[in-house]
C-alpha cells in the first residue's frame, strides 16, 4: 500500500490569470503529478493519440457513462461533450497518484460533490486587477482583439465563484505564488485522509501501550 493517498488538485482561473504557466511549474517541481486525461465526443484532430491527449468515445457510450456515473464531472462546450473518466482517476488515487484537473468552477463542483471529493484540493487563481488581466491577454499576441474582449466578458463570471475554492490566490507575483502553490499542495497531502497508513501506526502503538502496562 502506497504511503498516501493521491490528490485530486483543481486549479482554475479566468484566462490570462496565470493558470497555465502555474501548472507548468506545478508540474516542474513535481514530475510525478499528471494531467488527468479527459473524454471528448469530439473527433480526435491531427496528431492527438487516444489516452494520451483525450478518450474519444461516441456520443452514445459517453451519454452511458454520465447515466451509469462513471464520469465524475462533464459538460456540453462547443457541440461536443468533455468529462473526467472516474475509474482511471479513482485508481489514481489507490496508488497516490496526484491529477491536476484544468476545468472550470461548475467541473470543479461536480467533482468536489462526488463521491471522491474527499480527496479534492481546489486552488482558484485571481489577477491583480481587470485593467492587469487584460494587459496579459493582449501581450500574448495570440488572439484578435474580438476575442480578447470575450475571454474578458467571461472573465467575471468565473471570478464571482471565487467563493467556492479551498484556497484562493492572487497571482501579482510569479515566484511568489508559486511558492504559495507549492506549500498549498505539500501541506494538502499530509492530511489525515490522505495517509491510509496512519491506521495502523496508530494500532501499533496502541497495542506498544498495552503491553507496558
Amino acid at each position: 500500500m502506497t504511503n498516501r493517498r493521491g490528490l485530486l488538485i483543481i486549479l482554475s482561473s479566468p484566462s490570462g490569470a496565470g493558470k497555465s504557466t502555474l501548472s507548468k511549474r506545478l508540474r516542474a517541481w513535481d514530475p510525478t503529478i499528471r494531467f488527468s486525461v479527459s473524454a471528448t465526443t469530439r473527433k480526435p484532430r491531427d496528431g492527438e493519440v487516444d489516452g494520451q491527449d483525450y478518450h474519444f468515445m461516441p456520443e452514445e457510450v459517453f451519454k452511458r457513462d454520465v447515466a451509469a456515473g462513471d464520469m465524475l464531472e462533464h459538460a456540453f462546450v462547443f457541440g461536443n461533450f468533455y468529462g473526467s473518466p472516474k475509474g482511471p482517476v479513482k485508481q489514481a488515487i489507490d496508488i497516490g497518484q496526484d491529477l491536476l484537473f484544468d476545468i472550470d468552477w461548475q467541473g470543479a463542483q461536480q467533482i468536489r460533490n462526488s463521491d471522491l471529493g474527499q480527496h479534492t484540493l481546489s486552488i482558484f487563481l485571481l489577477p491583480p486587477s481587470i485593467t492587469e488581466l487584460h494587459r496579459r491577454l493582449v501581450s500574448r499576441g495570440q488572439d484578435s482583439d474580438e476575442v480578447i474582449a470575450k475571454r474578458m466578458q467571461k472573465s467575471w463570471d468565473e471570478i464571482s465563484h471565487w467563493g467556492s475554492y479551498d484556497h484562493v490566490l492572487i497571482n501579482d507575483d510569479l515566484d511568489a505564488t508559486e511558492r504559495d502553490l507549492i506549500s498549498i499542495v505539500t501541506a494538502t497531502r499530509l492530511r489525515r485522509i490522505q495517509q491510509p497508513a496512519l491506521v495502523d501506526h496508530v494500532r501499533k502503538l496502541q497495542a506498544e501501550f498495552e503491553e507496558m502496562q
